[in-house]
C-alpha cells in the first residue's frame, strides 16, 4: 500500500483547493497513513469486494482502498472535495485508481441504483460525527448487497452500536443494527492522527450482514416498537409502548403474547424479542422507517 497522504501533503492539498474544514459536515480529516492502513487491514476486503466509502475527504482512505478492493465506490457530499478525488487518485493510486467511481451525493439520499455498476458488498469509511448513525442504518436498509463493513465513528457512538441487552448504553442504534448485522467493536482510534484534531476519541465498528431475525414482519412495524420502548427507558414496556399500542392493556396484551414480561424495560430485550412484540402488534398500530 503506497501513496498515502500524510500531514504534509493533506495540508498542501487542502490549501491548493482552498479548503478549511467544517463542523457542519463534520469534516475531520484522516492525516495518519498508519491508521488508513489499520483500517484496511481490519476491514478485511478482497479484491472480489467493491468498496462503499463515504466522506473520502481529501483521499486519505480512499488511497488505501484501491489496491486492495476491486472497485470503490466514493460518495462524498462537498462538491470540491469530490471534484478533486479523481485527480488525487491519478497523483498517488497509479493504475488502481481505475477503480475509483465517485459520486457527488449525499449518503443519507442515495439508492442502489445510483451505486449499481457495480453493487457495493463492503462499507468502509470514517463517517462524519454529525451522520454517522442514520447514514450507517440508510445504507444498510437500501443496499441489500452490502455483506460487511467497518466504520469509524465517535467513540460514544461506537459503543452504542455494538451494545448489548442490559448495556446502559444499549439503545435505538443498538437494536436497529442488530437487525441487519452482527456488530463488534474493533479498536479506539486516537484524535491526534485527524485533522482538525476532535476532542473525543473515535472507535472502530466492524459488522458482518445477516439475514433479518424475522421475515414475517416488516422492518418498518419492528423499528415503530424500539423506537417507542426507548423513547421513554424508565417507564416499563407496558406504559413506554401504550400509545405505540393504543392503551397500556393493548400493550400489555401484545407483550404477553409474545413471551415478554410486561413489566421489563427496553434496555432488556433482544432485537429477536422487539421483532415478536411487532408480530404481536394490535391492529392499527404505528410504523416507522
Amino acid at each position: 500500500m503506497t501513496g498515502l497522504l500524510g500531514p504534509a501533503e493533506i495540508r498542501e492539498l487542502a490549501a491548493r483547493l482552498g479548503v478549511a474544514p467544517t463542523k457542519k459536515l463534520g469534516q475531520n480529516f484522516v492525516h495518519d497513513p498508519n491508521t488508513v492502513r489499520r483500517i484496511v487491514n481490519a476491514a478485511g476486503l478482497t479484491p472480489d469486494d467493491v468498496a462503499l466509502e463515504v466522506g473520502p475527504g481529501l483521499g486519505s482512505l480512499t488511497l488505501g482502498l484501491l489496491p486492495v478492493a476491486g472497485h470503490v465506490h466514493a460518495v462524498e457530499i462537498d462538491p470540491v472535495l469530490a471534484g478533486a478525488l479523481p485527480e488525487t487518485a491519478a497523483r498517488h493510486a497509479g493504475a488502481d485508481a481505475g477503480r475509483l467511481t465517485v459520486h457527488r451525493a449525499d449518503a443519507l439520499r442515495i439508492d442502489a441504483a445510483e451505486l449499481a455498476d457495480p453493487p457495493p458488498t463492503a462499507l468502509v469509511a470514517n463517517l462524519p460525527y454529525n451522520v454517522a448513525v442514520p447514514v450507517v442504518l440508510h445504507l444498510l436498509a437500501v443496499l441489500p448487497t452490502l455483506r460487511h463493513g467497518l466504520v469509524m465513528v465517535q467513540k460514544e457512538v461506537a459503543d452504542r452500536l455494538v451494545a448489548g441487552p442490559g448495556s446502559k448504553v444499549y439503545g435505538i442504534p443498538s437494536v436497529k443494527l442488530a437487525w441487519y448485522a452482527q456488530a463488534r467493536g474493533a479498536g479506539r482510534v486516537p484524535p491526534n492522527v485527524f485533522w482538525p484534531v476532535p476532542n473525543v476519541d473515535s472507535g472502530l465498528v466492524a459488522f458482518t450482514c445477516r439475514e433479518p431475525p424475522r421475515a414475517d414482519v416488516p422492518r418498518e412495524q419492528v423499528f415503530a416498537v424500539v423506537d417507542a420502548a426507548f423513547a421513554q427507558r424508565r417507564k416499563t414496556l407496558r406504559a413506554a409502548l401504550a400509545g405505540w399500542a393504543g392503551g397500556p392493556d393493548r400493550a400489555a396484551a401484545a407483550l404477553t403474547a409474545a413471551g415478554v414480561d410486561p413489566g421489563a424495560r427496553g434496555e432488556s430485550l433482544t432485537v429477536e424479542q422487539f421483532a415478536a412484540i411487532a408480530a404481536s402488534a394490535p391492529v392499527g398500530t404505528r410504523a416507522a422507517k
